[in-house]
């Protein structure tokens, strides 16, 4: 079985704050995610709904959550749907959830097998007037599949066609960015791993080295420390392959005198980090190589300064192009009289660093936010700034995760070394 979160307060809170923000006399229906083809009798390893982990920590295909606060049947107000298991099932695809786990996890009392879905449902739906559904409104994401979500909603409305269906993901977009205190312990535990993991490769790279064989190393240690794996697919980008910002072949061999881009991070328990890291394939920079590096540096900690409750995301990227650009004219890369001309829909300095500063972290990499909304104390972001020169095979990226807190930005990855100076001493210790 997966990692699990076990913390039934944690997503007993979540479902009551969720609920709180359906219309008064509504339910809402939240299904897993599909089971992926891989090829003609494979699946992908299943990836659960984050939605349906926010509301449950349940981790298993074909679940379904139904709320209903308001049902005048008090044990069909807060339901949890499984998969049943049988003999079969339990040989070839190994454990599943009991109700009693189910139980413990999700803190639901009223669990029942997903046969009995249908019939429940039936017995209230007219008892509601509002239906809120979900879908995927990750504003990185274009719909272009039809995955059980959108299936769902097609089937709903050829049934109940004189209900009124509202959206379920404004509400997630508005709950998920604030993170509670578990989920924090959790984000801390996934970068924790990650820095473990950083450290090891510090201690393995050199020249002739395979991106592939330092991937290797990093899953290693993702799980020998019972991480759930990549956080996403690893960036393992040498030289040149650095100035491509979403590479991941990951199999080319580290050259002398080049630098290799690092961006990974751990899942622990569906939570997830995200870093990024460059480091010199010898062991020590070259001059050039150090003040880009520095440069990148600069721009991250003045950017960290700058994530703070009240601030809009606009404008918080204005600033930092602003610190970005004065950094780039320093290394020549821009002059200073173009930039006075440039045309401020595509700033310069977007020539050397085209990607944006930060994103929101958390049960996704790419955590469900509104852009529009100002930062909050509870938000976990990521900055990450860079500067890529293809003419110089030279790409370098930095990035740390960060809390917001009534405090002041905490930096989850402060314990991750970043400096110059301490990359090198501890390659050549």
């Amino acid at each position: 079985m997966k990692q699990q979160i076990r913390e039934p307060i944690l997503h007993g809170k979540n479902r009551e704050n969720f609920s709180l923000n359906l219309k008064k006399n509504s339910l809402s229906v939240i299904n897993a995610s599909d089971e992926y083809p891989r090829s003609g009798d494979q699946t992908f390893i299943f990836k659960q709904n984050p939605d349906l982990f926010y509301l449950t920590g349940i981790d298993q295909e074909q679940t379904i959550l139904l709320l209903f606060p308001d049902c005048p049947n008090p044990l069909y107000r807060e339901v949890l749907f499984l998969r049943q298991t049988n003999e079969y099932i339990a040989v070839w695809e190994g454990y599943k959830y009991t109700k009693e786990e189910a139980k413990k996890i999700s803190g639901i009392n009223n669990i029942y097998w997903l046969e009995e879905f249908w019939p429940i449902f039936s017995s209230i739906i007219n008892y509601a007037d509002n239906i809120y559904l979900n879908t995927n409104e990750n504003d990185r994401y274009a719909h272009t599949l039809a995955y059980r979500d959108i299936r769902f909603i097609e089937e709903m409305k050829a049934k109940y066609p004189l209900h009124n269906y509202e959206r379920a993901a404004p509400i997630f977009r508005k709950l998920r960015p604030i993170k509670s205190a578990t989920e924090l312990n959790y984000i801390q535990k996934a970068c924790d791993i990650t820095n473990d993991a950083f450290r090891r490769v510090l201690n393995f790279v050199k020249p002739n080295v395979g991106e592939w064989e330092i991937e290797a190393e990093i899953i290693h240690e993702f799980t020998r420390q019972k991480s759930t794996g990549h956080a996403y697919s690893p960036i393992i980008a040498s030289g040149k392959n650095a100035c491509i910002l979403h590479y991941n072949n990951n199999d080319q061999v580290c050259k002398d005198g080049e630098v290799i881009l690092f961006d990974f991070g751990a899942e622990y328990a569906n939570y997830n980090a995200d870093m990024s890291r460059s480091i010199p394939v010898n062991g020590k920079f070259s001059k050039r190589q150090k003040d880009v590096y520095n440069a990148v540096l600069h721009v991250m900690k003045e950017s960290i300064k700058m994530l703070a409750p009240g601030v809009i995301w606009n404008a918080y990227h204005e600033e930092v192009g602003k610190v970005m650009t004065a950094e780039l004219i320093k290394l020549g890369l821009l002059d200073k009289h173009d930039v006075a001309k440039q045309d401020p829909r595509m700033p310069a300095y977007k020539k050397y660093f085209m990607h944006g500063n930060s994103h929101h972290l958390g049960i996704d990499v790419h955590d469900f936010a509104s852009r529009y909304d100002a930062f909050a104390v509870g938000n976990v972001l990521t900055c990450e700034p860079g500067i890529y020169i293809p003419a110089e095979g030279l790409g370098i990226r930095l990035e740390n995760n960060i809390w917001i807190s009534q405090n002041g930005p905490v930096d989850l990855m402060a314990n991750i070394p970043i400096e110059a100076d301490e990359i090198e001493a501890l390659m050549n210790a």
